[in-house]
């Protein structure tokens, strides 16, 4: 059965939209208004009340995780928190009208207003579209009922705690049925036997019934907010040697004199280098010419040398003809001594 549907099929102001807010109305999973009553192990997550009213039956066999307010004044609080959250819901501007029945549709987030009963057949599909924060919102004038093994699926990033059934009369939720959102009704709420919720059963006036049910009520994850990483490069600046090294370091010369030298420099050193001082057993000669990375010299050395050009010592010749005339006079006086001792005998 398929009543009248969507005005406009893409609400524009759906992620617009804020969510409802509970108040202390938030921490139940279950609230009335005159009683509540339970059949088998129904669990409930959350807290558990009644206000004005004073009964609460079936638990146990049934549970709540939270606390259990029986006319109390923190139930008392919530009811009227949700009386608050009841007429935010109602006053909101709808988005699209929907008539008859849900199933089959997907749905993007919205305010959706139907002024007549409102029924789930099927499989209704609520559309996130990739943001987790879509609000869905549904105003239903008359009465809200789900079919035995109905569902109401999340996609995209929809969450069940950004859904809100505002009912203006009666809720019941079918068989076996899977439920999301909370649901706010003026009168009274009946989940039957095996039906889950991903949500919320909160009645203004009248009593909510359950039947061997699971209440979860999930908190909103809020979306990642990702940080770009940027990431700046490292320069390394180039470095340029433009100063001159002098090396004033020992220098080990082995130098050959043939007139115009050579010498081979066994010092290490970087930059270019200038090296003053004895070379090659030269007195005050003055090497220069290219630093070589190995350290070796070439060039012509500068300054006076002991050397001759032709490779002998200046000196050599008047020390040999002194040296040979000693020897002559040398021999004159042997031959003179040995005379004169003859001429004694």
């Amino acid at each position: 059965m398929l009543g009248a549907g969507l005005v406009s099929g893409v609400p524009q102001a759906g992620a617009a939209e804020a969510p409802v807010g509970l108040g202390t109305a938030g921490a139940y999973s279950v609230l009335g208004g005159q009683t509540v009553t339970n059949t088998g192990p129904s669990t409930l997550d959350k807290d558990l009340g009644v206000f004005p009213g004073t009964a609460i039956t079936g638990f146990p066999p049934g549970t709540a995780a939270g606390a259990t307010h029986a006319g109390d004044a923190a139930a008392g609080r919530a009811q009227s928190d949700l009386v608050v959250a009841y007429d935010d819901a109602a006053g909101r501007a709808p988005t699209a009208n929907v008539a008859g029945d849900l199933v089959g549709r997907t749905l993007t987030g919205g305010v959706y207003k139907s002024s007549g009963p409102l029924a789930i057949s099927g499989t209704l599909t609520l559309d996130g579209r990739g943001d987790s924060s879509t609000v869905w919102i549904f105003q239903v004038a008359a009465t809200l009922i789900t079919a035995s093994a109905s569902s109401v699926n999340l996609v995209n990033g929809a969450q069940a705690c950004h859904v809100f059934w505002q009912v203006g009369s009666s809720a019941t939720l079918g068989t076996h049925s899977r439920f999301v959102g909370t649901i706010m009704a003026l009168t009274s709420i009946t989940a039957t036997t095996g039906t889950v919720v991903a949500g919320r059963a909160l009645a203004r006036n009248g009593q909510v019934s359950l039947d061997d049910n699971t209440f979860t009520t999930p908190a909103c994850d809020t979306a990642p907010t990702t940080t770009p990483t940027t990431t700046t490069p490292t320069t390394t600046p180039a470095t340029s040697d433009t100063g001159t090294n002098t090396s004033t370091g020992t220098a080990t010369d082995t130098a050959s004199s043939t007139g115009t030298g050579t010498a081979t420099d066994t010092a290490s050193s970087t930059g270019n280098e200038s090296t003053t001082g004895p070379a090659g057993g030269g007195v005050g000669t003055t090497w220069s010419g290219t630093d070589r990375t190995s350290g070796e010299h070439a060039g012509t050395p500068t300054g006076p040398s002991e050397l001759a050009g032709t490779g002998a010592s200046p000196l050599l010749g008047p020390l040999v003809g002194l040296g040979a005339l000693l020897f002559i006079l040398g021999g004159l006086l042997l031959a003179v001594a040995r005379r004169l001792r003859r001429a004694r005998r």
